[in-house]
């Protein structure tokens, strides 16, 4: 029998009578890169919290071992010393330090009772180098980007000498060139012997990097799969429980008038320029997607229209032919509404209800003599949750308890109830599950046919080809190239966003 480095029996956890694994089995081989998959809510997260710890022995039945031991864990650092690290999508860093002092943070190297800070840099700038990260080790944490700062993440852990990574949603807030540089890095550490369980949506990634696939659905493990003797549609199959024919439903649209037009377009932030000469127009009926490299000026430029980002340097917006040049408050007065990028920091008040955060954005339609009537905000509230299909309890469910595509739903619901004429939407589908991304597809496509516009910002080209009508690629602030949908190709965006390209596709 081929030895194990991590196997899990029968895990079963349960939290207040509601069962959220259900005699889960996995297994994780030497230098084996094992992805797990499956809808937000499958059990994914519950399952690592287990394996790590977090929740510890004795909090669920079954059980688990490490290289052939049986594993009793009271807390994350009893998980640590076994050699297991996990790296959250939320990190765990310290933005005011150093990336040297966020490395060795809590196992500094001493000398004499004295924190040795030569060794701290020495052994930093090693460690570094070794994975050929050009990443200067005295630079603090909140200077560098998303993607390096996952990747001194995953340096944290290696060197505590950790030999089971547990990497939950990586690549989420990465670019594609940084998406590339984690998956090299994790191979070349799989060559070395190191055993990895890889989360991801996307599956891509999945199968360009994982050796088996474990899927897990309503808290039970439905198959494990070898990834060269599998495909993307069967491991869908098994996600959702039903085949999946179309991906990305977009229909033929029929775009009516301009609703906003964009002309000219600059502005600065607190780093300076951001934003430079950029004009689009959005239709009714259409789905304009926005696309570039990450600090392309993505989430800036619809943050600026909305009111809530930099100072305008130059051109001007229209909504419906007027001027639009405000705040939040008039954009959405005037009927422009903003899904934002981060739903958990700006989206939604976790700790509050459903209700209430379906509600929030719509409270001035809501109230009559300075109060709320509250029995239309519960009728309203209700048929917003229906119609997006939230799974939740009641509207009284606490938003923060809920699965990532379903606090999705709620976000986009707040949204909808101040009646937009425009939506713009920034990574409606990050860190959601397949089947969650095809329902905020389809809500696009009733957006469409009810004659609004969206604006939809996506860092993933085929999501991008699937759903916009046309697509305009930004590259440093600027508009690097327009396409229609039948021109756009990966090769021609790409360019466009590195600024080697140009579509024909108009403004």
């Amino acid at each position: 029998m081929m030895d194990l480095r991590l196997e899990a029996r029968a895990v079963t956890k349960d939290f207040s009578g509601v069962r959220a694994l259900r005699d889960v089995s996995f297994d994780l081989r030497p230098g084996e890169i094992h992805a797990l998959c499956g809808e937000n809510g499958a059990g994914k997260s519950t399952l690592i919290k287990v394996l790590s710890g977090i929740h510890p022995h004795g909090s669920f039945t079954g059980g688990f071992s490490v290289d052939g031991r049986p594993a009793a864990f009271a807390s994350v650092a009893d998980a640590e010393a076994a050699g297991i690290a996990v790296i959250y999508q939320e990190l765990a860093l310290v933005p005011e330090m150093t990336v040297a002092e966020n490395i060795f943070l809590g196992a500094e190297p001493r000398s004499w009772g004295l924190v040795d800070w030569g060794r701290v840099q020495r052994d930093a700038r090693a460690l570094l180098e070794r994975f050929g990260l050009k990443i200067d080790p005295e630079a603090r944490v909140e200077s560098l980007g998303m993607g390096h700062r996952q990747l001194i993440e995953i340096l944290k852990a290696l060197r505590k000498e950790s030999h089971i990574l547990i990497l939950d949603e990586p690549t989420a807030a990465l670019s594609e060139a940084e998406v590339g540089t984690l998956l090299a890095i994790l191979r070349d550490l799989r060559g070395g012997g190191l055993s990895a369980i890889y989360i991801s949506h996307r599956l891509d990634e999945v199968f360009a990097l994982a050796d088996r696939i474990t899927v897990l659905r309503d808290g039970a493990t439905v198959a494990t799969l070898e990834t060269s003797r599998t495909s993307t549609g069967e491991v869908i199959r098994h996600m959702v429980g039903r085949e999946i024919q179309d991906l990305y439903p977009r229909r033929a649209s029929r775009p009516g008038p301009v609703l906003l037009d964009v002309r000219g377009l600059g502005a600065s932030g607190p780093g300076g320029e951001s934003l430079r000469d950029v004009s689009f127009e959005v239709r009714a009926g259409e789905v304009l997607g926005v696309g570039g490299l990450m600090g392309a000026g993505r989430s800036e430029l619809l943050m600026h229209i909305f009111g809530a980002w930099g100072r305008r340097s130059s051109g001007e917006v229209l909504l419906e032919g007027r001027a639009l040049a405000g705040s939040p408050r008039q954009a959405l007065g005037r009927g422009l509404a903003l899904v934002t990028e981060d739903r958990k920091r700006y989206g939604l008040i976790l700790e509050a209800s459903v209700g209430f955060n379906l509600s929030l954005s719509s409270l001035a339609g809501l109230t009559r003599r300075g109060f709320i009537d509250g029995p239309r905000e519960h009728r309203l509230g209700e048929e917003m949750f229906g119609s997006l299909r939230v799974k939740a309890p009641s509207l009284e469910a606490r938003v923060g308890g809920l699965s990532g595509g379903n606090q999705q739903k709620v976000v986009i619901g707040k949204a909808l109830l101040t009646g937009p004429k425009v939506v713009f939407l920034d990574e409606p589908t990050r860190g959601i599950d397949v089947g969650a991304k095809v329902e905020v597809y389809e809500i696009i496509n009733k957006l469409t046919r009810d004659g609004r516009a969206v604006v939809l910002v996506s860092s993933e080209l085929p999501e991008l080809m699937g759903i916009a009508d046309r697509i305009v690629m930004l590259h440093e602030g600027a508009v690097g190239g327009v396409f229609t949908r039948a021109e756009a190709t990966q090769e021609r965006l790409l360019a466009a966003a590195m600024g080697h390209g140009a579509g024909t596709g108009g403004i």
